[in-house]
């Protein structure tokens, strides 16, 4: 299938499970876009696309407030926190993270809003498609964390009414930004 196809069928996907996918054309423009929704502080995590296209610097330039260091002990009060993605899954919108660093994990599921930095190249089909992915991250380390994520936080848990955020963030952001990797092993 077509990039061009895959990227619309991800997106509505993604949007019927509540998350907002928004196009933008660089790191900076990403930057920008995240100033714009914030008026906290923003965990970012070390990961290797954010240190290729130094994502700290253009965020401090577009004024978002980051936090890097010791994630565990401000996580709880930061406002959202951003990772790249190893791939996604059009059939579902769902992100794929390889998720076993802490920061990582403390990024995408503590804060009430999480964005996502995807480059477009590394949406697959659908789960069928990802099998070999998995299989790379399982044969590189058979005990780390593979995160599914699909849209903001849900639960029904509670008298059975749809709950949004009890168990992550409330808001998913997917910022699809071209270039950034289109290696799936790599977030």
């Amino acid at each position: 299938m077509p990039t061009k196809k895959l990227i619309e069928r991800f997106s509505v996907a993604a949007g019927n499970v509540g998350s907002v996918v928004i196009p933008v054309d660089s790191v900076a423009a990403a930057a920008e876009y995240i100033a714009g929704k914030i008026d906290g502080s923003l965990l970012v995590p070390s990961f290797s696309t954010a240190s290729r296209f130094k994502l700290r610097a253009a965020l401090k330039k577009a004024g978002v407030h980051i936090e890097v260091d010791k994630l565990r002990s401000v996580a709880e009060q930061a406002e959202a926190g951003i990772t790249g993605v190893n791939f996604a899954i059009a059939d579902t919108g769902t992100l794929v993270l390889e998720s076993t660093d802490e920061d990582i994990r403390l990024a995408t599921t503590l804060p009430p809003k999480q964005f996502a930095l995807l480059d477009p190249k590394k949406i697959v089909a659908d789960g069928i498609k990802a099998v070999v992915s998995l299989r790379k991250f399982h044969q590189r380390d058979p005990r780390n964390y593979i995160a599914y994520v699909t849209g903001p936080s849900r639960t029904a848990d509670i008298e059975r009414v749809l709950t949004i955020g009890v168990h992550g963030p409330k808001e998913l952001f997917i910022l699809l930004v071209p270039g950034l990797s289109d290696d799936f092993m790599e977030m």
